[in-house]
């Protein structure tokens, strides 16, 4: 067993697709089946099934990844200490993230890795979905961290991990000694939301649909920090990623039920656009991240 057979694994396990993971890894896709299944022969277990075009994790799968993810950041940090000094990282990073990833997400991956690069500069800038994408496009932005594109002709998108969505209500609001609400109790429920521009918004609006329920929105904005600031100062509630309230002591986050409104947020890129090396690095801390919020999660 060599270290790119774990990374492929990983990497698959990660997307659940060959044509994504293959691109995560700079392989074909033959290439990545073929390493798959010389690693599943050392094991004697069967890694993955495909039904139809999809790929799921065996139960031996999901039992190896945890070992192979852990491996794989042992490793990685290891070879983060053995940089030389004379090695620093330099140039520039531009980075665009939607508002749910801007409150905690990129803030930790930035503080890991300015710690270890103190020689680039990062600038951040706080955008939607599609002004991201058209900036990639035009080559202001190095890296966005967003939702997985509409239309992903000019765009590569990185799966990240998958979050689900909650309910964010203040103290004082009837929901909020609630453990769970399912999401046709939110019927006739006044609200403040993100506007029909967002993908999230969509996203809501149908499982609101899947089960006949029908909130009163009563306010639209398109940031989430005011969003929380109005839900803390009023009885209206909001639906946004829980990772986008971490610190906010003023407001509870309550998990939705029938559906859970889920969402998988990811890197995007610019197909085929040369990164420099400051820019893979931020990547790389970003997918560390993520990959240990997967692992705590689990």
């Amino acid at each position: 067993m060599e270290l790119r057979h774990l990374r492929y694994f990983v990497s698959l396990a990660e997307c659940l697709s060959f044509t994504r993971a293959a691109e995560r890894v700079h392989v074909t896709q033959s290439t990545l089946s073929h390493q798959i299944k010389q690693l599943e022969d050392e094991l004697g277990h069967t890694l993955f099934e495909r039904i139809g075009k999809r790929v799921v994790l065996t139960e031996a799968g999901e039992t190896f990844l945890g070992y192979a993810s852990k491996a794989l950041l042992e490793v990685d940090h290891g070879l983060s200490h053995l940089k030389r000094a004379g090695d620093e990282l330099t140039g520039e990073v531009r980075i665009g993230a939607t508002g749910s990833f801007n409150v905690g997400f990129v803030p930790e991956c930035l503080a890991n890795f300015l710690e270890r690069n103190p020689t680039v500069k990062v600038t951040v800038e706080e955008l939607s979905a599609d002004a991201i994408g058209q900036r990639l496009i035009d080559g202001t932005l190095d890296v966005g961290v967003a939702y997985e594109p509409a239309d992903p002709t000019h765009l590569w998108f990185e799966p990240l991990y998958t979050e689900e969505m909650v309910l964010v209500v203040s103290p004082r609001h009837p929901l909020a000694q609630r453990k769970r609400v399912r999401m046709v109790e939110l019927h006739r429920q006044a609200m403040v939301m993100l506007p029909h521009s967002f993908a999230t918004r969509d996203l809501l609006d149908e499982c609101f649909k899947s089960c006949g329920a029908e909130p009163v929105v009563v306010a639209e904005m398109n940031t989430i920090a005011p969003m929380i600031g109005l839900v803390a100062r009023t009885q209206l509630a909001t639906i946004i990623s829980s990772l986008a309230v971490t610190g906010a002591e003023d407001v509870k986050t309550i998990p939705l039920e029938s559906p859970t409104p889920m969402r998988t947020p990811g890197i995007l890129w610019k197909r085929d656009a040369a990164q420099t090396p400051a820019v893979r690095s931020f990547a790389a801390a970003m997918r560390k991240m993520a990959l240990g919020r997967s692992l705590r999660a689990a």
